[in-house]
This record gives structure tokens, C-alpha cells and sequence, in this order.
């Protein structure tokens, strides 16, 4: 399947409408250059179809290029009937799409407009795998996924992290020991203790970017500001007790401190969620505890593997 490009949009402040450049350089693991939403980050490069587009046009609605938000508008792909994974190339560029669709929590000035805007449905995001030079016209080709690795999300909260007044320094920990584990990270996200960003991530993370596994870390204590366990039992379908009562239990022969901990585990349809503590030791503590039945566990979740009864 090939498409083409239709328009290239950037915008050099968030929260404004993007507008058409003819050509651009596209940075490596960062976005489109100049562009406000690029960074270290899962959501880069935004696409939307031309197709669509020109679909709600019709309907009487004024949208230019750029106005949903869009870096690429492409003829000929509909992004949304491909599968988190799935790669985009286009010359040296080599795009990974991380999610499909997103929330809008402050609708946009078209939606404000006629009363509806596409991209939370219709658009999709990717990462950059491979910088290169993109022009308006340029041929984009999809690749299928073909990496198997099982999908995890690392989600640190922490108010002062969120702010840079400290640096976070187990969401890394965990990204590397997961990687050494064989297993894809593929995003490692800061945020405050606020529950309802907590709940919109996690069901962002679950739904629309398709991960396996999210690892929360932090917010799991007494504070009034711990509500890591609140945010997560909103999102749940199904309750995975065990994990996090194996946490506490064999936590305890470090600390006795870990009767404290609050943490829960979850399945939300086809992803398991588990709260970790904050701090890097414990982190290192709790992931040693749970890695060998972990992925059995998620081989069963996905259907890859049978239940096995002791003898």
C-alpha cells in the first residue's frame, strides 16, 4: 500500500492551528523540525488521511491544511484500519505508529466551528525511527509490523518530577531493565499525581497506543496526593489481586514499610497494568519479584500460551 503527501504542517507553539510548509527535515526519535509537538515522546509525527479530510470538507465545514492538528495530510492510506506497530516509509524516513486516535479534553477551533473535529478518530501518531528530508508529493509506503516483542508503557507520577524539581529516575530503570528483559518499551511518560491525567493515560496507553503491559511507578502510598490505586481501579475490567499481594508479601523481607504500599494490578481488556512503588530500589526490589511469571502470565492474557496446573 502506497500514499501520497498531500500537505506538511507544523505549528511553532502549541494550542495553534498548524500551517503548510512545502518541505522539511524530520529529526530522528524527535519530529518535524520547528514543530512544537515534536520531542522525546511517543506522539511525534501526527497523520491524518486526505480522504477523511476532504469527506468532512464536504459537509460544509472551512478546514485548510493543518487545521485538525496534522504534521501529514496523505492520499491514498487509512491509517486507522492499521494495526499500533505498523511502519511508514517515506524515502529515508522510517515512521512507527504509536497510537490511534486521542482524547480531546479542550476541543479545538473547529470543533468550536461546526461541532465535531476528526483527528480524536480518525488521526493516528507515530515515533521517528529514521531522520531524513520530506516534501509535499513524496510517496509513502506502509510496512507491516513484524516485531513481536510483547508492548510495555512505563508511567511515572510524580508532582515535582512532572515539573523538573526532580529528576525521575525510575521510569529509566524500569525502561532498561524491561528492554534487557527482551520485552518493547515504547514510551516513558511523567506526569502529576492528578487522577483523572492518571485515568486519561492509562486508557490512552491501553486503548489507543495497544501496549501489553503498563508499569506505573509512584503515588502508591498515604498522602493525599497518592491516588496512583484510585486512577487504576477506574480503568479496570477485570481485577488481577495476586500480583500486587505477591509485591507486598515479599516486599515485607526488605521493609516493613511495604504493608504501606496501596499498589494494585489490573487488566483493562487486553492490557495488565500494575502499580509499582516510586523509588528505584523498590522498583529493582518489585520487578525481581514479579519478571518470572510475568510473562507467562501476559502470554496467557494474549492468548499465546495455556494455563498449567501444578502436579
Amino acid at each position: 500500500m502506497e500514499g501520497i503527501i498531500k500537505a506538511i504542517c507544523i505549528s511553532e507553539q502549541k494550542g495553534t492551528e498548524k500551517h503548510p510548509v512545502q518541505d522539511i527535515e524530520i529529526i530522528e526519535d524527535h519530529g518535524l523540525e520547528k514543530d512544537a509537538h515534536a520531542g522525546k515522546w511517543h506522539r511525534q509525527v501526527s497523520l491524518l488521511s486526505y480522504e477523511k479530510r476532504e469527506e468532512f470538507k464536504a459537509k460544509g465545514a472551512n478546514v485548510e491544511d493543518g487545521a485538525f492538528g496534522e504534521n501529514l495530510l496523505v492520499s491514498g492510506i487509512e491509517f486507522t484500519s492499521y494495526p499500533v506497530g505498523t511502519q511508514f516509509k517515506i524515502g529515508d524516513v522510517l515512521l512507527e505508529l504509536t497510537q490511534i486516535g486521542k482524547s480531546c479534553h479542550s476541543h479545538c477551533a473547529i470543533y468550536h466551528q461546526v461541532g465535531q473535529c476528526i483527528m480524536p478518530h480518525l488521526g493516528v501518531f507515530t515515533r521517528v525511527i529514521h531522520g531524513g528530508h520530506i516534501c509535499v508529493g513524496d510517496t509513502v509506503e506502509v510496512i507491516e509490523n513484524k516485531d513481536s516483542r510483547m508492548r510495555v508503557a512505563v508511567l511515572t507520577l510524580s508532582d515535582k518530577a512532572s515539573v523538573g524539581q526532580r529528576v525521575d529516575k525510575s521510569g529509566p530503570l524500569i525502561e532498561r531493565i524491561m528492554t534487557e528483559q527482551g520485552y518493547n518499551v515504547t514510551s516513558v511518560t511523567v506526569i502529576a499525581d492528578d487522577e483523572n491525567e492518571i485515568v486519561s493515560q492509562l486508557i490512552n496507553l491501553s486503548d489507543r497506543c495497544q501496549n501489553d503491559l503498563i508499569l506505573t511507578t509512584g503515588g502508591t502510598g498515604l498522602s493525599v496526593r497518592d491516588v496512583t490505586p484510585e486512577a487504576t481501579m477506574k480503568v479496570m475490567t477485570r481485577n488481577v489481586p495476586g500480583i500486587s499481594e505477591a509485591l507486598r508479601y515479599e516486599s515485607m523481607k526488605y521493609t516493613n514499610k511495604a504493608m504501606l504500599s496501596r499498589g494494585v494490578s489490573v487488566l483493562r481488556n487486553k492490557t495488565l497494568i500494575i502499580n509499582l512503588p516510586g523509588s528505584p530500589k523498590a522498583v529493582k526490589e518489585s520487578l525481581d519479584i514479579i519478571l518470572g511469571p510475568l510473562k507467562h502470565g501476559l502470554e496467557i492474557m494474549k492468548g499465546e500460551a495455556s494455563e498449567c496446573a501444578r502436579k
